[in-house]
């Protein structure tokens, strides 16, 4: 029997054992982005702060993803606690950063878990994983675009404010090709 079978039967799959990571990975992020929120709403900035209070609903979503999948395939789930998220900054920008920078560790994270899959020829999670792939990419794009936008309006929030109003960024729909979250995505 081949290597990579006898992981997967035995339960000692590393893709599996990164997916387990991932659930609290996500649910970090989730907890971080409320944190980002609630500091973007204590200061009166009420686009920024419903933009960050969607993006830990997406979080959130992502980490119940990835539990139905470990549901759907019989492998048992644990959920993790998670980390106390950052909450003092000094500037708007610095939040933005910070969210920038998440989103790029979180895609290292899915590129690592696509990468499992594949190297233990598990073809449906690797197939899973192009979802999440796609969604990397527009994550990415879309803070550097709000860091970009923070950058250029040089400290007048009211311009960021603004902008997100009229291109509701990060905000393109539901994705029907998503994968089914447990519990119903929120």
């Amino acid at each position: 029997m081949a290597s990579n079978v006898k992981k997967i039967l035995s339960g000692k799959s590393n893709f599996h054992e990164l997916l387990q990571a991932q659930v609290g990975n996500e649910f970090s992020a989730s907890q971080q982005y409320i944190a980002l929120a609630v500091w973007f709403d204590n200061e009166d900035l009420p686009r920024l702060a419903s933009h960050f209070y969607k993006q830990a609903l997406e979080e959130r979503n992502h980490a119940m993803m990835i539990v139905q999948f470990l549901m759907d395939n019989d492998i048992p789930v644990v959920i993790p606690g998670v980390e106390t998220p950052l909450n003092e900054f000094k500037s708007p920008r610095d939040l933005v950063a910070l969210a920038l920078s998440q989103e790029q560790q979180v895609t290292d994270q899915i590129v690592a878990l696509a990468k499992a899959a594949r190297e233990e020829s598990d073809y449906i999670g690797e197939q899973f994983m192009q979802w999440f792939l796609k969604e990397q990419v527009e994550e990415v794009s879309s803070m550097k675009t709000l860091l970009t936008i923070m950058d250029r309006a040089d400290g007048n929030m009211f311009y960021v404010e603004t902008f997100l109003t009229r291109e509701n960024v990060g905000d393109e729909g539901a994705d029907t090709s998503a994968p089914t979250a447990a519990g119903g995505a929120l």
